[in-house]
């Protein structure tokens, strides 16, 4: 079996959270990072825990399709929302993820066994493991 892999490259200048920007060598990202109005910003950008939860809900449906196709089971129209939570407590940031996910044809309880598989499968999954709360919600 050929191992495969691919390194994204992103660079942010500036101030982080606070007015800088993250882009990509071949120009398909492009952010200006703002902290969230719930954290006293304003809001005028998007924030690592957007970016976070975008890349970790695309990967987490690829593992969850694999985890079905594994089992054959024919996943209906399906989406993953991951839900990741910025706490911000005297200066100490934590972060916690729900991933929701809901898929046609798939009843409940067998989409959340795909979904505890896929949680075994996913790379962001795997990063995430034992250093931030998930919960994993089907329906």
């Amino acid at each position: 079996m050929t191992s495969k892999s691919y390194t994204a490259v992103v660079t942010t200048v500036g101030e982080g959270r606070h007015g800088g920007r993250s882009t990509t060598p071949d120009g398909n990202l492009d952010v200006v990072h703002a902290y969230p109005v719930e954290l006293g910003g304003n809001g005028a950008g998007t924030n690592p825990e957007q970016l976070l939860g975008a890349g970790w809900s695309a990967c987490f449906r690829g593992a969850l399709g694999k985890a079905a196709a594994d089992r054959q089971i024919k996943l209906g129209d399906t989406e993953v929302t991951a839900e990741v939570t910025v706490t911000a407590d005297n200066g100490d940031h934590n972060l916690s993820a729900v991933l929701r996910a809901s898929a046609a044809g798939v009843d409940d309880i067998t989409l959340r066994t795909l979904m505890e598989v896929a949680h075994t499968l996913c790379p962001y999954s795997k990063a995430t493991a034992g250093n931030i709360p998930v919960e994993l919600i089907a329906g």
